[in-house]
């Protein structure tokens, strides 16, 4: 979601800001709650990492009790471990509190776009499906006219198709297929592969050439062939209800709170199911992708990617403007306040809308994993910057680890 939009009923008030202030001093004191469920594994015995891995803690609760969140999960980890992951506050307070717990669902807005729409992209393109430098109008001929024929796939994943960012909410209130045509009749905002756009529109797009390529939705594609075979059980579109009843309360719409039904509303009027947003899962899933991830990237194993794809999904792609995109990662760009300045170039990672980012850097067999629930109650928090002293602070624990 474009950070300038919100949810139609995201206005604070003055109840809402004293519940969480008052909510985050009680996190502060209730160590049950604060300190979460710990698993410490070897990087927490002795020495520096220690220290890192405390002042991660004091760092969440600060932003807690300052109003940045209501409630957080950190898993960091290795390709075999994980040295940390916790839960911290709460991940509902409004209209009753719930603590946060490992096991809490989180709507992950734009980091469906790498794990969800992206995976399967290039899952289609190892399979010989789908070519990266292809024009999309070749697997959508709706597509097209205003230039849009030119379009790549790569330009579409790293965001240089000249597409807009978002367009109008109200092109998605009339149906799907409304939707669809709408989205072929946009004309672009500049020539493709000129400038730089982060776009949702584009990755839309992703997610209908994904069905088109394989004959199966967007959802039962990444359910199917990326989170299934990696393990991920609690990860995908649109929650059933037991799992929804474990996520997170974002914000209101309609005068009720948003819990296991997507925030941006885009993908809600597209039914929860669409190539920019609306991926659910838990902080382990993720930690199950991460070490999976990092196992193909050094060749030692072949899921969701075999280790050549994975290569060159995040294979530097260098914007006009100079910004290094993987296809459908982030790697440096405007867009990483939330990576952390000491990962290596090699890392690659996405952030999200609701508050929550994940980074991968295989030179030092790392990830780092935040979920945050910023929205909730009043749509006011930020936690950019923390996710990014975080992701510093466990390469800084990693570095002391390897000495």
């Amino acid at each position: 979601m474009h950070p300038s939009l919100r949810s139609s009923d995201n206005r604070a008030t003055a109840l809402s800001r004293r519940s969480l202030l008052k909510l985050a001093a009680w996190t502060a004191m209730c160590s049950q709650c604060a300190r979460g469920s710990a698993m410490s594994l070897e990087w927490l015995n002795e020495g520096d990492a220690s220290v890192a891995y405390e002042t991660i803690r004091s760092l969440v609760r600060a932003a807690i009790a300052g109003g940045q969140t209501s409630g957080a999960v950190v898993c960091i980890g290795d390709s075999e471990r994980i040295a940390l992951h916790e839960a911290f506050g709460f991940r509902q307070i409004e209209p009753r509190p719930v603590p946060m717990t490992r096991e809490t669902l989180f709507d992950l807005a734009s980091l469906t776009k790498p794990l969800a729409t992206g995976l399967s992209v290039m899952k289609l393109v190892e399979e010989g499906a789908l070519e990266i430098d292809q024009l999309a109008q070749h697997y959508l001929p709706s597509f097209r006219g205003e230039g849009k024929e030119n379009i790549t796939l790569r330009q579409l994943l790293i965001h240089t198709s000249g597409l807009t960012p978002d367009n109008a909410l109200a092109d998605y209130l009339d149906g799907q297929a409304e939707a669809w045509r709408r989205i072929d009749q946009l004309p672009l905002l500049g020539e493709p592969g000129t400038k730089f756009r982060y776009s949702d529109v584009g990755f839309i797009v992703l997610g209908r050439i994904v069905e088109a390529a394989s004959s199966l939705s967007l959802d039962q594609f990444a359910r199917e062939r990326i989170h299934a075979p990696s393990r991920m059980s609690s990860t995908g579109y649109c929650p059933a209800e037991e799992p929804r009843g474990r996520a997170v309360t974002t914000e209101r719409r309609n005068g009720e709170w948003i819990q296991g039904e997507v925030h941006d509303p885009r993908a809600h009027a597209l039914g929860g199911v669409a190539g920019h947003a609306g991926l659910f899962a838990t902080s382990g899933d993720l930690a199950t992708l991460a070490q999976s991830l990092l196992r193909s990237w050094r060749g030692e194993g072949s899921l969701p990617l075999k280790p050549e794809t994975l290569r060159l999904m995040t294979a530097d792609n260098t914007t006009p403007e100079g910004h290094r995109r993987g296809l459908g990662w982030d790697k440096q760009s405007s867009y990483s306040s939330n990576r952390g300045t000491e990962l290596s170039e090699a890392a690659f990672g996405h952030g999200g809308f609701t508050g929550t980012s994940i980074w991968i850097d295989p030179e030092q067999d790392l990830f780092v994993i935040f979920l945050g629930n910023r929205l909730h109650p009043d749509g006011k928090g930020s936690v950019n910057s923390l996710a990014g002293e975080i992701a510093n602070l466990a390469s800084a624990g990693r570095a002391q680890e390897s000495r």
